[in-house]
Parts: C-alpha cells; sequence; structure tokens
C-alpha cells in the first residue's frame, strides 16, 4: 500500500516574513499536500500572530505549483456552507485544482464562543455537521442551490462555473463517532483521524495503534452499509495527538518505525507539522528535513 506523507502549517507567520517560504519550502522537499488548521485561533498560539486559512491557502496556490493544498481541518463553528463554498471554488480555481478541503464537526475551543454564541453540545455540533456536509457537497456541485434546513438555508445559491476538480474539490472528512463515519462514507474522498484522544496522557503506543485499526474497521462498517468499498477512501492520519506525540520526529528511525506501523493498519497519508520553535510542535528542523526527503523510501 502506498504511502504519502504530507505537512500542516501553522498561519502563525506573516507572509513576507516567513510565511511565504515554508509553503514554497513543503514544495521543494517533496510533501504530497501542505494543509493549514482554519481557526479563528487556537491553543497556545491565542495570543500570538495567528492568520486566515483560506487567504492564506489562496497566497500558497500562487506561491507554489504542483503542491496539494487544504484545511485540516475547516468546521461549521463558523462557517456557513453558501460563503465556504463561494470561497472554496475560488480557491480551486486559482490553484489549478489541487485543493482538498479537509471538514470535521469542530470543537469546544475559541472557535466556539468567537461569534458571540453559546458552545454547541457534542449533539449540537454532530446535528450541524450532518447538515453542514451534504448541503456543501450539493453547492460544489450545483450550478443552484436551495435549501431549507434546520441550521442552514440558501436561496439559489450559484457557484458558476464550480470547481476545477471534477465534480468537486475532494472532501477530507474528520469522524471517529458512528454519524461521522456515515458522513465520510457517503461523502468523503478521504477520512482523517488523530488516534483516540482519551489515549493522549496515558496510553501506549500499542493501544492507539489498536483504536486506529478499530476506527478503520467502523469506517469500513459504514461504507459497506451503503455498498461502498472503503478501500475508495484515502486514510489519513494527523500526528502530535497520540501518545508520545512528539516521538515519531524524533529521528529518521522513530518516524520510519511509526510509519510502517500505520501504514500497514490502512493508513494512506501522514501528516506532520513543520516545526515551530517554543511551541508543541519544536522539531529540529534538519531531522523534520531528512524524514520528508527520505523516509517513504526507507519504508519500501
Amino acid at each position: 500500500m502506498t504511502l504519502r506523507l504530507s505537512t500542516v502549517i501553522l498561519p502563525v507567520s506573516r507572509w513576507h516574513e516567513g510565511g511565504r517560504d515554508r509553503w514554497q519550502r513543503a514544495e521543494q522537499l517533496g510533501f504530497h499536500t501542505a494543509y493549514t488548521y482554519d481557526h479563528l485561533s487556537w491553543r497556545t498560539f491565542r495570543d500570538g500572530p495567528w492568520f486566515g486559512a483560506l487567504p492564506t491557502l489562496t497566497a500558497a496556490a500562487t506561491a507554489t505549483e504542483r503542491l496539494r493544498l487544504g484545511t485540516l481541518v475547516t468546521s461549521p463553528n463558523f462557517r456557513h456552507p453558501v460563503t465556504l463554498s463561494k470561497e472554496l471554488m475560488s480557491l480551486d480555481d486559482i490553484s489549478g485544482g489541487r485543493i482538498t478541503l479537509g471538514i470535521g464537526a469542530g470543537g469546544n475551543g475559541f472557535d466556539a464562543t468567537a461569534l458571540g454564541q453559546e458552545a454547541w453540545t457534542p449533539r449540537e455540533r454532530a446535528d450541524r455537521f450532518g447538515e453542514f456536509v451534504p448541503l456543501l457537497d450539493r453547492l460544489l456541485t450545483e450550478d443552484a442551490v436551495t435549501h431549507r434546513g434546520t441550521h442552514y438555508s440558501a436561496d439559489e445559491a450559484r457557484n458558476i462555473p464550480g470547481c476545477v476538480q471534477r465534480p468537486r474539490l475532494p472532501f477530507a472528512v474528520a469522524a471517529t463517532g458512528p454519524r461521522g463515519m456515515k458522513l465520510a462514507a457517503r461523502h468523503g474522498q478521504a477520512w482523517v483521524t488523530t488516534g483516540d484522544p482519551k489515549l493522549f496522557e496515558a496510553g501506549t503506543q500499542e493501544q492507539s495503534a489498536e483504536a486506529i485499526r478499530g476506527q478503520i474497521q467502523r469506517l469500513g462498517t459504514a461504507c459497506a452499509e451503503i455498498g461502498r468499498d472503503v478501500d475508495e477512501l484515502d486514510k489519513i492520519l494527523l500526528t502530535g495527538f497520540t501518545p508520545q506525540p512528539g516521538r515519531p520526529l524524533g529521528s529518521l528511525d522513530a518516524f520510519v518505525d511509526f510509519a510502517g506501523i500505520h501504514r500497514d493498519l490502512g493508513i494512506t497519508e501522514i501528516v506532520v507539522h513543520w516545526p515551530i520553535p517554543d511551541s508543541d510542535f519544536a522539531t529540529d528542523h534538519s531531522v523534520f528535513e531528512k524524514i520528508a526527503t527520505e523516509a517513504l523510501a526507507q519504508l519500501g
């Protein structure tokens, strides 16, 4: 099974003060995709620089030629399907068809209340996500869409001429629960996991691998229920949230071992964080570049 290696570049630098250089270097290093987080602010970076995902990806599209680009992930927390679809169609056009939309239900972070609303419960997030994804699918594949939903509406919303990628740009659906898995099975071209968050602090790598194996099995069940082959979906692991989060990037050998274990589970794409000094994502940059250029070849 072919494994791809991608990176996620957090939008923490001014474009002309290192921001552009990272995206261009990601392309030079041969990463399959460079993603960014679609948040208004995020965790320990809340009180520092943080730029918008879609403008950043637009700039990255004009600064690169081959590198795929995407969000990891966009959520309904502060997005509406009608406006998001217009921006995504435009971004897909500017990039020449290199955009992947990572999309998830959102959480309880700063985005959850930034617009002045109360944070949604897990059920409310799932309800909204269940309406958001199918409507976004329609908006990106149909010339005009009218929809009256519980949470979202559209009135003859138009997205002409549509995406460069047909029938639309791919969705990478982040999901671990049954409702999210069904959305991934029906609407996704890929599925995204960060592992089992309950294992992050006290779990072992073996427990984490077994949890991911179980997630992939449940994804297979969701696909089988609608007559879809689970092998049609890419399976993306965003690293940094499994036990011993920094260990895979500690050395080339450590990463090769980590990647081999997850490839054998069925993961088809591993995403590593671009190093950020003095943060949870601080990594020796020379080791990071060695992993980018040599790890996959060592897997065979």
